[in-house]
This record gives C-alpha cells, sequence and structure tokens, in this order.
C-alpha cells in the first residue's frame, strides 16, 4: 500500500529499461510455463490484497478517534479494490481465480498470526511497512514480466495517498511520548524478518514462480548475484521507510 523514493525503481536500478520490457505478452502466454507463473503470482497478491482489507477492517477498532477509523476504513476499501481486477485477468488466462489464491493462504495467514498488533501504532506501522515490504517483493517480480502483467501488478500496489496519513499520526505519537519509539522500532525489525521469510517461503514452494526467476532462453531472470541486489534493495526501502516515520532501522 505504500510507495517511499525508491519504489519506483526497476529490477536492477540504473540499468535502464526494465528487465522484462521486451517481452511480448501473447507470445510469452504461449509458454504454460510462464502463464502458470502469471497465474501464481497474480494470486498471491490478489490473497494478500483479500488479507490486508481483512487485516485493516479489523484494525478499525483499535482507532482512537472517529477520523481514524474512517481513515483506516479508507485504507481497506482501496486495498480490497485491486481485488477485482486480478481476479478478472486471472479469469482470462483460463484459471480458476480462488483455485490460484488457495497455495498461498497458508504462508500469508502465518504471517499475519506471528505479526498481530497489540495496540493502535503497532497497527498503523504493519499497515505501512509490513505491506510496503510485501510490495516491494512483488515489484521487483513485476520487472521479469510482460507489460501488461507489470502494469497490472504496479496499479494493484498503488498507494492511493494514505500514506501520509500514518506517517503524521506515529511521528506525532513519538513526539508526544518518545519511549513509544523504541518500541515501534524494535517492531518494525520484527516485520522485516517475517516479511522476508514470507517472500522468500512464497518463492520457494512455488515451482512456477521460481522458474519465472531463474528466467529462460527468451527472457531474463535472477542469478544469485541479482537476489542478493534484490533483498539489498529491500532492505534499504525498509530503512527509508522506517526513516519517513522517525524511526531506526
Amino acid at each position: 500500500m505504500t510507495e517511499s523514493p525508491g519504489d519506483t525503481t526497476t529490477a536492477e536500478s540504473g540499468a535502464g529499461a526494465a528487465p522484462g520490457a521486451g517481452i511480448d505478452g501473447p507470445l510469452a502466454f504461449q509458454d504454460p510455463a510462464y502463464r502458470e507463473a502469471v497465474v501464481d503470482l497474480l494470486g498471491a497478491i490478489a490473497y494478500g490484497e483479500i488479507s490486508a482489507f481483512e487485516r485493516l477492517s479489523e484494525d478499525g477498532r483499535l482507532a482512537p478517534t472517529l477520523e481514524d477509523k474512517v481513515a483506516i476504513g479508507s485504507m481497506a476499501t482501496a486495498e480490497f479494490a485491486h481485488v477485482g481486477p486480478l481476479l478478472d485477468r486471472m479469469s482470462e488466462l483460463g484459471a480458476d481465480p480462488y483455485a490460484a489464491m488457495a497455495p498461498f493462504r497458508s504462508a500469508i495467514d502465518l504471517f499475519h498470526e506471528h505479526t498481530a498488533p497489540s495496540d493502535w501504532y503497532e497497527g498503523l506501522i504493519k499497515a505501512f511497512v509490513g505491506d510496503g515490504l510485501a510490495n516491494d517483493f512483488y515489484r521487483e517480480i513485476a520487472a521479469y514480466l510482460d507489460t501488461g502483467t507489470r502494469d497490472l501488478i504496479l496499479a494493484s500496489l498503488e498507494d492511493s495517498g494514505h500514506s501520509r496519513f500514518v506517517i503524521d499520526r506515529v511521528r506525532s505519537a513519538i513526539a508526544a511520548d518518545p519511549r513509544l519509539g523504541g518500541r515501534l522500532a524494535l517492531w518494525g525489525r520484527r516485520l522485516m524478518g517475517e516479511a522476508l521469510t514470507q517472500a522468500q517461503r512464497v518463492a520457494a514452494e512455488r515451482d512456477a514462480l521460481s522458474a519465472l526467476l531463474a528466467g529462460g532462453v527468451d527472457r531474463p531472470g535472477l542469478d544469485l548475484a541479482a537476489i542478493s541486489r534484490m533483498f539489498t534493495r529491500l532492505t534499504e526501502r525498509h530503512a527509508e521507510r522506517m526513516a519517513e516515520l522517525g524511526l531506526d532501522s
């Protein structure tokens, strides 16, 4: 849901066009393995959006004011609005979107179980930092896809303008109680670890996604060095978000 200064970077920053910029969509989808990988990725993102909607709706009960309840409700609505186009695209590709989402329920639900916020401010940090990390990971993978799929994914990960609300609330709370900053900084680091674990699990457990990242004769992929650089970028963007909140990463 979030965008930091580095979020629009391509998967190989400084390399010019995105790695997948030259992939022809119709031709790519003639490859059953590519089609399966795209459906997998769309399924993961769609279920992530549904989970974000559910979690933000629940977090609304922790909101201290009516203004906060409305703001968090707007964030939840924006997340859910992204689901429809993803489901439609999976159907267009001949897949059952609900079957495509099913394999990712366990990993994503486990992440939310391990990172259930204990108060309003932990919920805000999770919405900004946790979702931001997941979105960065999907952006990285999207850079290796055909233009149409990449554009759809990037649109589903748009911030919708709610980041400012989270930043303002957290910074104001820390200014009023500086001790809160230490606890929230630790929480942010925990979210980072859990999010990276989830991202690695999702990529490793799905053969189609692993093959997509590896590339092929007709499209680029990620070698070990590129994967290392990708996780470095994820870590750097996390640090940027924490700094925006006034927290140490």
